[in-house]
């Protein structure tokens, strides 16, 4: 683990909240998103997950695969026969 850095809590509207030095989100990785949790009397603070990363490439091998057809059955009702124009 790197040096500490000392800051203070400032306040921010209604909330509270850290500045976080450049340096410390330059070494991180940090960039956008992040997840803070509590852990006994600390805050972890971590880059957020990405979403749906790797989901092209997983589409595109069921294309490849033909693995990518509805495995239900397409039911329309009258509504959907008269009113919806597709």
């Amino acid at each position: 683990m790197g040096a500490a850095i000392r800051t203070r809590i400032v306040k921010i509207g209604n909330s509270q909240g850290v500045r976080i030095p450049k340096l410390l989100l330059e070494q991180s990785g940090i960039h956008a998103e992040v997840e803070i949790e509590v852990q006994g009397d600390r805050l972890t603070i971590r880059a957020a997950p990405r979403l749906r990363t790797g989901w092209d490439e997983a589409f595109a091998a069921m294309a490849r695969q033909h693995d990518d057809v509805l495995l239900d059955e397409i039911d329309t009702t009258d509504w959907d026969r008269v009113e919806w124009e597709w």
